[in-house]
């Protein structure tokens, strides 16, 4: 008899590694729409992976995660998909959906074999929202990519609650962090992540959540994605952060020294056409109203420095702004001029504060003020909810 090319126990584990090689789920959409009982409009990852991404845009899809909450939602779900499980479609979804009935939004769930997401667009079709997609390939698909899962505040609440065997990081400035911070929360700033990882854990297995100032924030994903190269195999993010905790626990930040405690800036005589810097709450920054006030009036008279990514300024930011990441500030503080107030600002006053404390503590000589607020681009145009 002629031997066979291959032993038989290589061919049998070819045959059962196969399917771990090249998972269900890695299926193309195509494929996936072809299923009885499925939505007619599939969509994949690199659809989805934009609509994800944090600092969430204002004009990304709202994703929908339509697995129950406790056992699914809860412990690991894209990054800003709220929840509405499919059995509870009808009473929750006229409350959380949007009133635009043409806007898009993608449901997703457990993968291929689960329908959850696929009934509730159909749903969703049904009340007249003419935009749905569903990702059929869902969440065992996104993490297949190596994309980051998403905690809920329910489920940090429980492992505080249980104590947990599992690390809570909050990836904002100092000078945000000693505001106010989850409890138990370890402060490791994202710009400092390389210096002080000797505060993470040394068993690579522990569970790590990290977190920081909502939706409108990215330190935290960059953090945990930080972690991941470090070799951290269980990184999550929180990625509504402590505004929602806030929210959910009524937990309040310190509170800084009232305006009228800060020194105004001087040299700002009306006579000289000079709009004054009335400063805000927290010290070395500016109030919103001011700053608006000088945008409109006269915004020549201050520089603004916007410190967020490139990517992010790119989707809009102050006229007139100019962008300097804050990972980049301390080596580029000797191309700001002197001769102006500077105005550092970002999305939610973190890195805008950060950047005023780097200001201070190298002694650049420069004048600096930061928006300690939250600021939504879209549009071409802006809005500024001061703190």
């Amino acid at each position: 008899m002629r031997p066979l090319s291959l032993p038989l126990f290589l061919v049998a584990a070819a045959f059962v590694a196969a399917p771990l090689s090249a998972p269900v789920h890695a299926q193309p959409a195509s494929a996936a729409q072809a299923k009885e009982g499925w939505y007619k409009h599939i969509v994949d990852f690199d659809f989805v992976k934009p609509h994800a991404e944090l600092p969430r845009d204002d004009k990304a899809a709202l994703l929908v995660d339509s697995r129950p909450a406790a056992r699914r939602y809860d412990i690991g779900h894209i990054p800003g998909a709220i929840n509405i499980p499919d059995t509870q479609f009808e009473k929750l979804a006229p409350q959380l959906l949007p009133a635009d009935k043409n806007a898009l939004i993608i449901f997703y769930c457990q993968g291929f074999d689960c329908d959850l997401s696929h009934k509730s667009a159909f749903k969703a079709e049904a009340m007249g929202y003419t935009n749905v997609k569903v990702y059929a390939a869902g969440i065992p698909d996104w993490e297949a990519k190596g994309e980051l899962l998403s905690v809920s505040t329910a489920y940090v609440k429980k492992l505080l609650d249980e104590k947990a065997d599992f690390m809570l990081i909050d990836s904002r400035p100092a000078r945000t962090f000693e505001k106010g911070s989850i409890p138990g929360a370890v402060n490791i700033p994202d710009t400092q992540f390389e210096k002080m990882t000797d505060k993470l854990p040394a068993d690579k297995n522990k569970m790590l959540v990290f977190f920081c100032g909502g939706l409108k924030c990215d330190l935290s994903s960059k953090s945990a994605r930080k972690a991941k190269a470090l070799g951290y195999t269980k990184v999550f993010v929180y990625a509504e952060g402590y505004p929602a905790w806030q929210a959910a626990t009524g937990a309040s930040s310190s509170t800084a020294a009232p305006a009228s405690a800060q020194p105004t800036a001087t040299g700002t005589a009306a006579s000289s056409g000079v709009i004054p810097i009335e400063p805000g709450k927290e010290k070395g920054s500016i109030s919103a109203a001011s700053f608006e006030r000088i945008l409109k009036e006269n915004p020549n008279q201050i520089v603004i420095v916007d410190v967020r990514d490139e990517k992010d300024v790119k989707k809009g930011t102050f006229p007139g702004a100019i962008n300097i990441p804050i990972n980049d500030l301390e080596k580029k503080l000797a191309t700001l001029p002197k001769d102006k107030p500077i105005v550092f600002t970002c999305a939610t006053g973190a890195r805008s504060g950060e950047a005023y404390d780097t200001v201070k503590m190298l002694g650049a000589g420069l004048q600096a003020y930061f928006l300690d607020a939250e600021v939504t681009f879209k549009d071409g145009g802006y809005s500024i909810k001061g703190r």
